[in-house]
């Protein structure tokens, strides 16, 4: 990248109702386990770890979880990211109207930099799959890169159309049905948006009586971003997979599966 900063944002303010009743924050559940170097010394390793890894896999050692007033045992459990060699920070949500609107709390601190958005609650693959957008955002110019993975649920998810390049024509929020076959999960965007998000919301804010809206998906402010001439590219992960262990099917699926990895390897040593 240029020498402008790179930041993380998770954005942490949701209730967990799905998977409620939990005694910590979903972002702290633990999903499998990690090795502390000394034979059969397995530890568990909490779900939002496995995102700032992959952040920091490309670089990035600095990012805000934005948080609800209430989940305090984050920053209790991470602190200044010393454990994991970043420098981590924590912000207060302010309207809960929406990803969105979580986001811009951030604007003050990240207005001049890159911004790497990832949700802690997610597990997904590839492990390079930040190197790869942020890579895409520097030699396509683009305002927005957005992390493409498959699936067959469109119904949950930002479904994305786009063309051969790699050009983003239109993101469908979980659609009924769909012929498309790729849903975004992370993105990269530069200054540009952040600015068109500060003033989007800004604007609804004004205009708008928010609380006899629905809660509006970053997707559509990516989509009304494109309408207004910003050019939002695509990097798709062909293999990549994408597990959100907020749904209780996929909260078994994802301990199941990290639990038999930790014995296997168990088994190797």
């Amino acid at each position: 990248m240029s020498d402008r900063q790179i930041i993380g944002l998770l954005p942490a303010g949701g209730q967990a109702t799905r998977i409620s009743p939990l005694p910590i924050s979903k972002e702290l559940y633990p999903i499998g386990f990690q090795d502390f170097g000394v034979k059969s010394n397995w530890r568990p390793k909490v779900v939002s770890q496995y995102l700032l890894e992959k952040m920091q896999l490309a670089g990035i050692d600095k990012a805000y979880f934005i948080l609800r007033s209430g989940k305090w045992d984050i920053p209790a459990y991470f602190g200044d990211g010393t454990m994991l060699s970043m420098s981590l920070g924590y912000l207060i949500m302010g309207l809960s109207y929406g990803v969105p609107f979580t986001l811009d709390q951030a604007y003050p601190f990240v207005q001049d930099a890159v911004v790497a958005l990832g949700f802690p609650d997610i597990l997904f693959q590839p492990e390079d799959a930040y190197v790869r957008i942020l890579t895409r955002l520097e030699v396509s110019n683009a305002d927005v890169v957005l992390g493409l993975f498959p699936t067959d649920k469109p119904q949950k998810a930002g479904m994305v159309d786009f063309d051969d390049q790699g050009r983003v024509r239109l993101i469908i929020e979980k659609p009924r049905q769909s012929d498309l076959h790729y849903m975004w999960g992370i993105a990269v965007w530069t200054p540009a948006f952040t600015q068109f998000l500060h003033e989007y919301l800004t604007t609804l804010k004004t205009n708008s009586n928010l609380s006899q809206l629905p809660e509006i998906p970053i997707g559509d402010v990516i989509q009304a971003a494109i309408n207004k001439g910003f050019h939002v590219e695509a990097e798709a992960f062909p293999d990549g997979t994408y597990l959100d262990i907020g749904t209780p099917d996929d909260l078994v699926r994802a301990v199941q599966h990290f639990a038999a990895l930790a014995g296997e390897e168990d088994k190797l040593r």
